[in-house]
């Protein structure tokens, strides 16, 4: 990657952390200083950025279960959504088209459908990174717009075979067999992988050999094998360490896709009113979106994180405008007016996202009308009965802290997570584990409690930033108990404690101090076999 690349990608990068937005942001400014620099990017970058969505996908499918598209909210929500959208957006471009819109009105019906149809899907790669960043994939809202943008992956498969008249070859017809015979191989060799450099690569082999060149070889989308590939890994114990040694690498990759969006064209006036006008109608998606999950009975705040973490245009779109420039349809502006439009999207949409929980309590009134009067199996009433000890993130400290506190209190200790899978496998390990999300600001007032008053709340969820929002929300119902919480770094020990936690350990610190006082116990134990 050359240096100048580097420079201004890290430069813009870090001002946007500086800001309180995500890194990406500065990326993609970064790729529009480049554009107006004269810098064209090349063939790697484009490679990077492809390898990176490839990873990304397979990142996805390792932490997917298949039963989540079986979800009405899903499966119902993706299709309706689409639906409307293509009919909504098809009409707003015919009007343009008939109004003598520069751009439109050069589209032939087919085409004003296709745009509208290009305008429909949201993206993959920007809702990943926003719900990766605030440690919310396994939450409500982020499994359903997980599954959502799978279901949009599937007819954007479906289009592309269609679109390109290429049919995928009729070895394409085994790959069930293929991936039945191949998984149990698979696992074996995951086993003796290790830990280290051996299982990355192991991953990169399963994800952009079999998964990605495996389908492009029987006409299949690449992308496509690499989620499916990653499905097929999911159940097995190790892929959670496998996604993690995987994310360094798939971070970085994504810089050069972020960096290509704004590298794709030096936009007209024209094309910047346009992209303008779709950027407005972006809006009419994400106010789609929360509808539809309230009316599948989500919470408001569940179908509003969901929905601002796909109000935005997809990549996807600027495939479909490429294939239309490739076959003579479209204009090749469009490719610039689609791109500044993703771009812009992924701007205002980042900070919204970062702000969605106090986005969500300042307008908690007006947004808890659209609720249906019965709720989603996932959003009931959380019953934590005579507990008075709470752990909140049931992760390996949680699970420590629980296994030690229960042998100490009993009954009176009870676990939270927002990921129904760890849920279940601590209620089928016999532990006294619920389902809730204590980033939530209505979590607390949710849980309903009987007996003693709550004594103690020990928040070791994995992100820091769920932390520090779960102490902000236990002090804000007037907690009573001591708020105790675990950190990474020092910086945020002292974060934790300004905002009123009672203590905070730093993980690393701390296992160090309990190995050495291990060690010190094996030391003073007298040595029988030397007598």
């Amino acid at each position: 990657m050359d240096p100048l690349l580097i420079t201004v990608a890290f430069i813009l990068g870090f001002l946007a952390r500086q800001l309180g937005l995500p890194p990406l942001v500065g990326f993609l400014a970064a790729g529009f200083m480049l554009n107006a620099l004269g810098f064209k990017g090349g063939e790697s970058l484009h490679t990077f950025a492809d390898l990176g969505v490839t990873l990304l996908l397979f990142s996805i499918g390792l932490k997917l279960r298949l039963k989540s598209l079986a979800r009405p909210e899903v499966w119902g929500g993706a299709s309706l959504h689409m639906a409307i959208t293509v009919a909504v957006f098809g009409a707003g471009v015919f009007g343009l088209k008939l109004a003598g819109v520069q751009f439109f009105s050069e589209l032939t019906f087919p085409l004003v459908v296709l745009i509208a149809f290009a305008l429909s899907f949201s993206s993959t790669v920007f809702a990943v990174k926003i719900l990766e960043e605030k440690a919310e994939i396994g939450a409500m809202h982020g499994r359903v717009s997980i599954g959502i943008l799978i279901m949009q992956d599937i007819f954007a498969v479906l289009f592309l075979v269609i679109s390109l008249g290429k049919l995928p070859s009729l070895w394409a017809m085994t790959i069930p067999l293929v991936l039945f015979v191949i998984k149990p191989i698979l696992y074996r060799l995951m086993n003796r992988c290790g830990h280290g450099e051996l299982l990355l690569l192991f991953g990169l082999f399963v994800a952009l050999v079999i998964g990605a060149g495996g389908f492009e070889l029987v006409g299949l989308k690449a992308d496509l094998g690499a989620l499916i590939l990653g499905v097929l890994l999911a159940g097995h114990e190790k892929s959670s360490e496998l996604a993690k040694i995987l994310l360094g690498l798939k971070e970085l990759l994504l810089v050069g896709f972020f960096l290509t969006i704004g590298l794709s064209g030096v936009p007209t006036l024209a094309a910047v009113g346009v992209s303008g006008l779709l950027v407005v109608a972006v809006v009419f998606k994400a106010a789609l979106f929360f509808l539809l999950l309230t009316r599948f009975k989500l919470r408001a705040r569940s179908s509003l994180l969901a929905s601002l973490s796909l109000a935005n245009y997809s990549e996807f779109g600027l495939i479909v405008a490429a294939v239309g420039v490739s076959q003579g349809w479209l204009n090749p502006e469009w490719l610039v007016i689609i791109s500044l439009a993703l771009a812009a999207t992924f701007v205002i949409a980042s900070p919204l996202n970062t702000a969605a929980d106090a986005l969500y309590t300042r307008h908690r009134t007006k947004l808890c009308r659209f609720e249906t009067d019965s709720r989603h199996l996932d959003d009931q009433p959380i019953e934590s009965g005579d507990a008075t000890i709470g752990i909140f993130g049931m992760g390996r400290i949680g699970t420590t802290a629980y296994d030690f506190l229960r042998d100490k209190y009993g009954d009176k200790v009870i676990g939270f997570d927002f990921n129904a899978e760890t849920v279940a496998e601590h209620c089928n390990a016999g532990r006294r584990v619920v389902y809730g999300d204590p980033t939530d600001p209505d979590f607390f007032q949710r849980v309903k409690h009987r007996g003693s008053q709550p004594r103690l709340a020990l928040l070791a969820m994995s992100e820091h930033r769920a932390n520090l929002a779960a102490a902000n929300h236990l002090i804000d119902v007037g907690f009573q108990g001591k708020i105790t919480a675990v950190a990474h770094y020092d910086d945020q020990v002292n974060e934790l404690l300004q905002v009123g936690a009672h203590a905070a350990f730093n993980f690393y610190s701390e296992a160090g101090v309990g190995f050495a006082k291990h060690a010190w116990e094996v030391m003073n134990v007298p040595d029988v076999t030397k007598t």
